[in-house]
This record gives structure tokens, sequence and C-alpha cells, in this order.
């Protein structure tokens, strides 16, 4: 056999699984957001009933004239998983787990695509490199929000479900059992069915616009993610797995996330609050919690609700039990992120 047809039959299986770089951008996005996903399903769950359960103050008893909140069910972490275990099992903590699973790879696959394009053009048209990623990541979290808003208000309202039937806390007249039943799902093909049929299509838009309000966490959380990685020399470092490599872009990727959730976590209960309930199309009586005549309340109604009923802590509604669920997500996206690609780079 000739030289030459030795390294023709030998870069023939590389050549058979040849990659663009756009797709390893994507691959490798959409394979972190599902690791990510997954590995910390049972902290969402948890942060998602924290940060829902004043919604329904209302049906709790009302805070006295010294501004004392209602008595709620979860209280912190550890409370809220082993509640969670101990009426629903194993099972209750991952609950909203599929849409999850379908959410989170479209989400980075169409996040970490978006971003790695932008960086390059909007660098050759504004001679600021934070600000180049700043625009980059608002591009890329804009794009990612819109197209996949539906997805997360459905994981939401399937974590806020209990089994058998019930709902996390009755948002609906419980004389009226048909009414709540519209709003119980057995899978999240059922919830988009009946979402559709009792509240429309604008439903799965439900809190969009705090998610777009949102966008200034991942301006914030990128940028100095890439700032703290050339502070840290990670470029510098060697690419295998282990190693110091891998340590600082944990720190880098869990530094930069505490950083922005600090700032721009009031969005997410917004959001989550939103997400709840939409618009009845069959009885006005319905909707109770958010508004009159089967309206639901607005972003500035929502936020006004909150102030009212649970001061400023309301914003914060499982903020450290959020920390604890993004810190890891972020280390386990970002750094899954940087070594798929650095894997798949081989095929370009």
């Amino acid at each position: 056999m000739s030289e030459k047809d030795f390294h023709q039959e030998y870069t023939a299986p590389k050549s058979a699984l040849r990659l663009t770089p756009a797709k390893v951008t994507a691959l490798s996005g959409a394979l972190a957001g599902f690791l990510s996903g997954v590995a910390v399903c049972p902290l969402d769950v948890a942060k998602t009933r924290l940060q829902a359960q004043g919604a329904f103050a209302s049906l709790l008893r009302s805070a006295d004239a010294r501004g004392t909140p209602p008595p709620f069910k979860y209280k912190g972490l550890v409370q809220t998983i082993s509640l969670i275990l101990k009426e629903e099992g194993i099972r209750g903590l991952y609950r909203g787990l599929v849409p999850i699973v379908f959410g989170y790879l479209p989400t980075w696959m169409i996040y970490f695509t978006v971003y790695e394009k932008c960086k390059p053009v909007i660098s050759r048209n504004l001679d600021h490199e934070f600000g180049s990623y700043v625009l980059s990541a608002i591009c890329a979290g804009a794009a990612s929000s819109i197209l996949t808003n539906p997805i997360w208000v459905v994981k939401t309202r399937l974590m806020l479900q209990t089994g058998s039937g019930s709902l996390m806390n009755p948002t609906f007249d419980p004389k009226i059992k048909s009414r709540a039943s519209h709003y119980y799902y057995k899978g999240t093909i059922d919830a988009f069915r009946k979402m559709y049929k009792y509240e429309g299509l604008t439903v799965f838009y439900s809190g969009l616009v705090p998610s777009l309000f949102g966008l200034m966490h991942v301006g914030l959380q990128f940028p100095v993610y890439e700032k703290l990685k050339k502070f840290l020399r990670v470029d510098q470092e060697d690419s295998d797995v282990t190693g110091s490599r891998l340590w600082k872009l944990v720190a880098a990727s869990s530094l930069s996330k505490m950083f922005a959730s600090s700032i721009t976590y009031p969005h997410e209960v917004l959001r989550t609050r939103m997400q709840l309930s939409g618009n009845t199309k069959e009885d006005p009586k319905d909707v109770k919690v958010y508004g009159k005549g089967g309206k639901k309340l607005g972003l500035f109604a929502t936020m006004k609700n909150i102030y009212v009923k649970e001061l400023m802590r309301g914003f914060y509604s499982g903020f450290v039990v959020n920390l604890m669920r993004t810190v890891p997500a972020s280390a386990v996206t970002l750094v899954s992120f940087e070594y798929f690609k650095a894997h798949f780079t081989q095929y370009v």
C-alpha cells in the first residue's frame, strides 16, 4: 500500500463524520443543555414550587396588619424536597422532565449557535470587546426565549402538579372540580392539548415579557464568563478533561452565574407567576388568583400583586434554591459545552 493510499484509508472515518463549525456549536450546545436539565431537575421542581406558591396567597390566610406573610407549604430546599418525596415519591422530583429534555436541547442549540455567530459579526462593527459579548448574549437569549417559550410554560404547569389529579395548591374553586380538571395534565402532550383548548394559543407565550427582561441575565453572565476565562487563562490550559482547566471552567461559569442571578432574579419569579394561569375560554369564574373576568394580570399588575401580598421578599422567593440549582446547572452546561466543542472540532 502506497503512502497516499494509506493516508486516504486512515482519514476516511474522520471524513465521514465531517462537521461544519456551526454544526459543532449547535450539537455541543444541545448535548450540554440536555445533561444540565436532567442533572438538576429535582432542584428545578423545588425552585418552581417555591416561586409559585405566593400566587395562591389569596386562598390562604391574608397577611395581618404587620405584613406577616401567609403560611406557605414549602419552606426552603431541604423541607421542600423532603415533603415532595413524602407525598409524591421520587417521581415528584422529576415532574416536567419530558419538556426539560425536549426544551433544553433546542434552547441551548439555538443559544450557542446564535451567540457564536453574533460574536464575530458584532465585533467587526463594535470596537468594544465587552460590549460585543453583551449584545451577542442578548441576541442569542432573545432568539432562544421566543422560540422555546411554549415548552417552558408547559414545564412550569407540570412541575406544580402533585399527582392523582391534584395541583400544588387549589387555584380554582375546590367545590367545582370539573373546572380544576381542565388544568390537570396527564403528560406533556395532554398539557399542550388542554392549554390550547381551554386557554388559546396565547397561553404558550405567558411569561415571555419577563423572560425578555431577563435577557439582562445572559447579558451579564456570558461577558463575565468570557472575562473570567481570560483572567484565569483557561484557553492556555491543556484541553484534557482532567487537570486545572476543568476547575477553571467550573469557577468561571459558577461565579458568572451567581453574579447574574443575584441581580436579575425577580424576573424569574414574575415569569413563573405569569405562566401559572392564562385566559379561560369557558367561564370567567375559573380564574381566581390573577384577576376578574377570566383575564390574567399583566406584568405590572403581577408585580403590584406580589409586592402587596408578599413585600420585596416575594420577588426573591426560592432565591437560595435557585442559586443551588443554577450554579451547578451552569457549570455542567458551560463546561460540557467546552469539552463537547473541543471533541467535535476534530471532525471539522
